[in-house]
This record gives C-alpha cells, sequence and structure tokens, in this order.
C-alpha cells in the first residue's frame, strides 16, 4: 500500500481494510454511537484550536481558507499539537493502514488535507 493513511466520514460504515480509526474532529459527531463509529484512538488535541475554528466557520464564503491553512499549520508546530501529531505518526509508523475519520461534510476544506499534509512531511523528516 503506497500511502498507509487514508480518510473517511464517520458517517460511512467501517470497512475492514479501515486498520486503526483514528477520530480527527475536536466534538463527538452528532447522532453516532461508539459502537458505530468503531473508533479506536480520539486525538482532539490534533484539530485546530477552538478560536481558529470559530473564526475559519465565520465566513462560509471559503475566502478565510488560505489563511485558515496557515493558521493551522502553525498551530500543529505548536507545542499543544506536538504531541498529538508525534503520536498519530506512531500510529502510522507502527504499521497497518491508518484511517482519519471525521465528521466535516466538505472534507476537502476542512482541517483534514491540512492535518494529512503535516503528517507526511513529519513522517518524512524523521
Amino acid at each position: 500500500m503506497d500511502d498507509p493513511v487514508r480518510v473517511r466520514r464517520v458517517y460511512d460504515p467501517p470497512e475492514d481494510g479501515d486498520g486503526t480509526r483514528v477520530l480527527v474532529d475536536r466534538l463527538w459527531p452528532r447522532g453516532v454511537s461508539k459502537e458505530r463509529a468503531a473508533i479506536d484512538v480520539w486525538l482532539k488535541d490534533i484539530t485546530p484550536s477552538d478560536e481558529l475554528r470559530s473564526w475559519y466557520h465565520q465566513d462560509r464564503s471559503g475566502a478565510r481558507h488560505d489563511t485558515f491553512v496557515d493558521r493551522y499549520r502553525t498551530e500543529l508546530d505548536d507545542p499543544a499539537h506536538t504531541e498529538a501529531v508525534d503520536r498519530l505518526a506512531g500510529i502510522v509508523r507502527a504499521g497497518g493502514p491508518v484511517t482519519l475519520i471525521t465528521a466535516v461534510k466538505d472534507v476537502a476544506d476542512s482541517h483534514v488535507p491540512v492535518l494529512v499534509d503535516h503528517l507526511q512531511h513529519v513522517m518524512k523528516r524523521t
């Protein structure tokens, strides 16, 4: 498998090939039981800060996306996020597929692609 990390929405049923399922949202998804979600690890501290998340969602036009990406990348390098990033990198290094699970509707415009890109850079430098 070329890319051991994949991304899926929590509302999709788990699949055998998911491997370790890691929830990468700060809040538990609405209407989803723990059994149905089948989450192995919940990394709340890997998500954007409440302040950044609120700021980004105040403008639904998408005009803040590039700034959001820059600010979230900065946050991922700060001590509040580093431990969670290192833990995720360790899960990936342990082998087997890892599936990042999220409840966001528009994954492409969320924090998840930024996180995946950051994780790839972390994996390369260590």
